[in-house]
Parts: C-alpha cells; structure tokens; sequence
C-alpha cells in the first residue's frame, strides 16, 4: 500500500493534524499517518473484547476468528468501494444456534450453517442493490427489528446466569469492574469496559489460582491459525439461518444510516453493498473456521467520538487484526478465560442487546397504542425468551429462529387484518435526535 495509493484513495483533510468544532473526517479523507495508525489501533482495541468473545462462548477457535475478522473487514471496505466505515466483527445473534447446532454434529456442522448464512446474506445484499430497500422495509419495521434484537438478548441470559454461577465470585468482580469502567470513567475508555473489566477478572482469576495455563505454555508464538471445514446438513443449516440473517439485515442497515446521519452523507444507496460485503465476510470466515461476523456498534462509538470516518482506519485496522491472528499464543491467553470471568462479561453484554432492542423502537417513535405493535412485540419476546420449540419431523425451530419468524409473521398478519379505522393517531412526540453514537456492545 504506497503512499501514492493512499492519497489517491483518502485526501488529506485540513492539515492532517486535527478536526475542527463541526467538522469530521469523512470515508474518503484521513489525517496524516500517525494519527491514522493510532486510530487504527483503537478499532481493534474496540472491537476486540467481543469479537474474542464469541468464539470462546461458542468453542471457535479464537485466532482463526480475530484473524478472519481482519480480512472480513477489507473485504467489506472493498465491496463498499471505500463509502461505509465499518469493522465486522463476531455476531452475538449466532451463539445460540451456532451451539445448538454444535450439540448435534459439531463446529463442521455449525460452520456450514455460518457459510449458508453468510451467501443468504449476500445474495439479498445483491438484490437490494437492484432493486432498493422498499422490500427491506416492507419485511422489517421498526417494531419488528426491535423484538428481533430484544428477544436475542432474553434467550440468551439463561447461558449468562449458568456461566455466573459457575465462578460467582469471580463473576462478580468481572461485572462491577464493568459497570464501573462503563460509568464512572470518561471519554474512550468508557467505550473499553467490557474488554478492561475481562482484564481485571482475569487477573482476580489468575490470582486465586484459577486459571489453566497449560494450552498457553503448548502455543507457538507465531503460526498459521487453526482452519476447519464446514460440513452442511439441513438440520444445522435450518437452526441457523432463520435465526440471524434478519437480524444482520437490520443491524447492517441501522449501521449504514447511522453513519450517514453522523457524516452528513446518504448513504441508503450503498445498504445493498453492506449487505454484500457482510455476507462475504460471513461466508470466507465460516469455508475456513471463523465465527460469523456483523457490523460493529462498537466502532461506531469510536467513530462518533473522535469523529472520525474514514475508511483508512478500518484497513488499518484489519491488517492488524490479521497479525494478531497470526500469534497462537496470544489466541491461548483468550481462550484461557474462566468461565466466571465470561459470566460476568455476558451479564452486561446480553442484558444490553436486549435494551438495544427497545432502543430502536424509541429512536423509531414506535406506538404501542397500536394493537398490531403491541402484540407483535409481546408474541415475539415471549417465544424468544422463554425457548419455545416447534418440532417438525426430525427438525425442531426454536428460540431465535422461531422468535424472529413470529415477529414478521404476526405483524404481517395483523396487518393486512386491521381497518385503517383502528389505527390510534400520531401521538404528537417531539422530535426524537440522533442515535448516542457511543454505541453498546452488539452482534
């Protein structure tokens, strides 16, 4: 990548030193190389607490992940031809189904429902790209979105609490180190607590003796990652895609106009291709034994505090999580974290997807008065977060997948069944401002 490339590619904004009151560093700019390399260095650090975190929950390995999710992210900022500033990092929506499908035919069998996963979402990213998001819209409201995400976070929390009483000690120490790095502690490493409150758990752990140090001592300091192959079978295929491929769609969607409000910038055009670039991300990180990947929140909050968007930063950034794929020692240390250390982490972390969910319908000015709102968010929690299963023969369809296909099915059918006569007027709120642009941890 040679200077010229780089000039060519991201002008220089202002002098390069600094962003003035009111302005910010659009996708196509950059400031000068210091300071990008530095900005570089923080997306990974944003990213990295969940992204490592994904695989040890689900029992990927963790350097095959991380290095994936360098070269999903070059992938995407290619697709995107250099316009949405995004890192893909590991997607929370996959743990329950990945696992679920691990039960029955192991990580082979799990990878080819991530690879099916990741072609669906390409493929609908190629034809919104034709065609526009009006289908897009059509299939996810607001208010569906919303129990979609929400639901994601309630079925998890029964893997929280069993993963927090594992080690409840250790837990503890993890969740209030969180919540207090979360709160009480300003500016970017605010951003950072999940990642520094697994630190600190970690040394609690390690300091009691209850951490197991032998798969770090047999690493290799640098190395090729660990690759699998996936294996496709219908039943892992069902479990999963059903499950996640609505909430990519809706997570990539809400990023790509997040971001365009923050730049100033329509950026709906290029949704199509951010579906695109996440699906090919998806797809490579699964042929080879990598967790499924998503635009990240996290990285958005880093983008909406040092208002700084520029593409560059996320190259950057992916080339450097390419290199620490490379370290099998470093991916050991991860995969070494207690389990308690991981229950107080998901706590937070799933009890926060869930509130994202009522987010989006706050930020979407949802009304509840509507009975077609109402119920279809009340239908979709309660499959989702109480597991229902619906078995089919020798397939069953449980807990997000069955949730997420409520929530659409309900809405749509209440739908075409209301008068317009039963419609409440607009409820007259004020106007609703941007999104925090300090997002919470996602997936």
């Amino acid at each position: 990548m040679t200077r010229s490339f780089i000039d060519r590619t991201w002008k220089l904004h202002g002098d390069g030193s600094r962003v003035r009151p009111g302005e910010v560093v659009r996708p196509d700019e950059r400031l000068s190389t210091p300071i990008m390399l530095g900005l570089g260095m923080q997306h990974v650090l944003a990213m990295f607490g969940s992204t490592a975190l994904v695989p040890v929950l689900t029992g990927f390995p963790v350097s095959t992940t991380i290095f994936f999710s360098g070269i999903g992210t070059l992938l995407f900022v290619l697709l995107t031809r250099n316009r949405v500033p995004s890192y893909t990092g590991s997607s929370f929506a996959f743990i329950a189904p990945v696992t679920a499908a691990q039960t029955d035919g192991g990580i082979g069998v799990a990878l080819g429902g991530i690879v099916v996963a990741g072609v669906v979402v390409f493929l609908i990213g190629l034809l919104v790209d034709r065609v526009g998001t009006a289908p897009l819209d059509w299939l996810l409201p607001p208010v569906v979105t919303g129990a979609i995400v929400a639901l994601i976070g309630l079925n998890l929390a029964p893997v929280a609490k069993g993963q927090f009483e594992s080690q409840a000690g250790i837990a503890l120490v993890t969740l209030v180190a969180i919540v207090v790095i979360g709160v009480a502690v300003r500016g970017f490493v605010s951003s950072l607590s999940v990642f520094l409150g697994v630190v600190v758990g970690y040394v609690f752990a390690a300091i009691l003796g209850k951490v197991d140090w032998s798969g770090v001592h047999d690493a290799a300091w640098i190395g090729l990652p660990d690759f699998a192959t996936p294996e496709f079978q219908w039943r892992a295929i069902l479990l999963i895609v059903p499950a996640v491929v609505l909430v990519l769609l809706a997570e990539n969607a809400g990023h790509v106009k997040t971001v365009g409000a923050m730049t100033e910038r329509d950026l709906d055009g290029d949704i199509g291709r951010s579906f695109m670039g996440d699906g090919l991300a998806t797809t490579v990180s699964g042929l080879f034994g990598g967790s499924a990947t998503t635009t990240y929140g996290e990285n958005i909050g880093v983008m909406g505090l040092t208002r700084v968007y520029s593409t560059l930063a996320y190259v950057i950034a992916g080339l450097t999580a390419i290199a620490l794929g490379l370290l099998p020692k470093f991916g050991a240390i991860i995969q070494a974290i207690p389990t308690g250390v991981l229950g107080g982490a998901v706590t937070v972390l799933f009890g926060l997807i869930a509130v994202l969910g009522a987010r989006v319908w706050i930020d979407a000015r949802v009304d509840f008065r509507d009975p077609v709102n109402l119920i279809t968010a009340a239908v979709a929690i309660t499959v989702g977060a109480a597991d229902y299963t619906l078995n089919w023969g020798d397939y069953s369809f449980a807990g997000i997948a069955l949730g997420t296909v409520a929530a659409i099915v309900t809405y749509r059918v209440l739908k075409t069944l209301q008068h317009d006569d039963d419609v409440p007027p607009a409820p007259g709120l004020p106007p609703v401002g941007p999104a925090d642009p300090v997002a919470t941890p996602r997936g």
